[in-house]
């Protein structure tokens, strides 16, 4: 059975690590994606002890570590930009395997004014077999977010995986409205669903998203991995994942007869 767990962008921003582990126990929840900037402060300058602490937390806690979202993307037609965000991830990764996470989430953002589509999607691609050739002898993987304007097009971000041609480069679905063809998500997940390691939910009240059809093709591949909540912050952050954790229940396939 797919997992469920959220992620800190937005509605955990504001919570310390003690305060995630604990809430999410709670809320009956089983993992959770640190994004980085937030409360948490679980960031590449921790020392060697503070990495340890972290991960003896995670160890100690029923909530497990989905992974580590980062923003580094690598779209910029100044080779510079995108050699710094290579590095960027490089250390991400780094982290990623101190604290025992098994993946880093990175993106692309979309094609930088005047550029060409394929040579930036041929660019992205290329950076991304760097980080991840570099990121499997850590044994993290690196996960690529469907983001951005034209990158979120699933055609096009199947050719970013195509361009990468690594194996330790995979997907995070994102449940795009774009994902969305005559109601129905079946002809694009498709085109990545094999490759799909990390899936990030919007609002399930959604009801131009087919969420049901999302989660019976995740079960009928057999994914086991987990369905993370990415939602807006509320002042009752409690209540809404309660809610949340609801509503994925119902949309969970039925055992057939």
């Amino acid at each position: 059975m797919m997992q469920l767990g959220t992620i800190t962008y937005n509605i955990a921003k504001d919570w310390d690590l003690p305060t995630i582990l604990k809430r999410l126990e709670t809320l009956g929840y089983q993992g959770v994606e640190l994004r980085t900037s937030h409360a948490h402060k679980v960031e590449v300058n921790l020392t060697n002890e503070q990495r340890q602490e972290v991960r003896k937390r995670f160890a100690d806690s029923p909530i497990e570590l989905a992974g580590l979202g980062s923003a580094f993307e690598y779209q910029a037609v100044d080779p510079a930009v995108v050699r710094k965000n290579i590095e960027g991830t490089k250390e991400y990764v780094r982290l990623a395997h101190d604290l025992g996470s098994p993946g880093v989430k990175v993106r692309p953002n979309g094609i930088p004014k005047g550029a060409e589509l394929d040579a930036t999607l041929r660019r992205i691609g290329d950076a991304l077999h760097e980080v991840g050739e570099d990121a499997a002898g850590f044994g993290v993987e690196i996960r690529v977010e469907v983001h951005g304007g034209v990158t979120q097009e699933l055609p096009n971000f199947a050719k970013i995986l195509a361009y990468a041609d690594h194996p330790n480069v995979y997907a995070c679905w994102n449940s795009n409205p774009t994902d969305v063809k005559d109601r129905s998500v079946r002809e694009n997940f498709a085109l990545v669903g094999p490759r799909i390691r990390e899936v990030h939910l919007r609002d399930l009240y959604d009801e131009q998203y087919p969420w049901r059809e999302l989660f019976a093709l995740l079960n009928e591949q057999g994914y086991q991995g987990y369905t993370l909540a990415e939602i807006p912050e509320s002042s009752d952050p409690e209540r809404v994942l309660r809610y949340f954790r609801a509503l994925w229940l119902a949309y969970q396939p039925r055992p057939k007869e």
